[in-house]
């Protein structure tokens, strides 16, 4: 089915840009666009939308108190973050409200559609560059903390070792491939083996247990 999607930034050029975009993707269709929060709130209300791209700072209604208000509907869209300030609060307070994903909107194209169908698998998605952000917020490294996580390291391989240190550091699977002389599909391997012997289900939780462990 395709995916109705509202996109929210006060700046109508960002608008258009995302507008085109995305619209080359079959899988998408852009329904709705707004200028600020209680603009989307009220649009999605007249015809609800299965995700909104949604910019932080706005007038009116700002997009962490947007994002709040549409995961407090009864049947929220997923919301994912776009924007370009990436400082610790802004990852954490978009997230504390619901959101599914926080993306830098430098982040390359490709990586902005797939976080779009990440999402709506519901996969969250977060661009390397705010993981780091995120984590140093999250995680409070205790003895038995660190001590669990270091024994479940212990199922990786060597070679799943090094990627699960990039991961952590926030390194793209593009970085890790080249850093480590690998190929994506291989990257791509080595990281879905990571999440099953952590028992994780996204980056994030792998860049915590690495941290745990004080590995990085």
């Amino acid at each position: 089915m395709t995916a109705r999607i509202m996109i929210v930034d006060d700046d109508p050029l960002v608008r258009s840009g995302l507008r085109l975009l995305l619209g080359g993707d079959p899988g998408l269709d852009i329904v709705a666009e707004a200028a600020n929060g209680q603009e989307a709130l009220d649009k999605h209300r007249d015809g609800p939308v299965d995700l909104v791209l949604m910019d932080l700072r706005m007038p009116v209604l700002d997009g962490i108190a947007a994002t709040g208000r549409f995961k407090t509907l009864p049947t929220p869209p997923a919301v994912i973050v776009l924007t370009t300030f990436d400082a610790d609060d802004f990852v954490v307070r978009a997230l504390a409200m619901g959101a599914d994903g926080f993306l830098l909107k430098d982040t390359a194209p490709d990586e902005i559609v797939a976080a779009i169908h990440d999402v709506l698998a519901g996969r969250p998605a977060l661009s390397p560059s705010v993981t780091a952000a995120l984590i140093k917020q999250v995680v409070s490294v205790g003895g038995a903390r660190s001590a669990s996580a270091a024994s479940r390291i212990q199922s990786l391989t060597a070679r799943e070792h090094d990627v699960a240190v990039e991961l952590a550091r926030g390194a793209s699977n593009a970085e890790i491939a080249e850093r480590l002389y690998m190929s994506l599909a291989t990257v791509k391997a080595h990281i879905s083996h990571i999440f099953t012997k952590l028992d994780a289900a996204n980056r994030v939780q792998v860049a915590i247990v690495m941290h745990d462990a004080e590995v990085v």
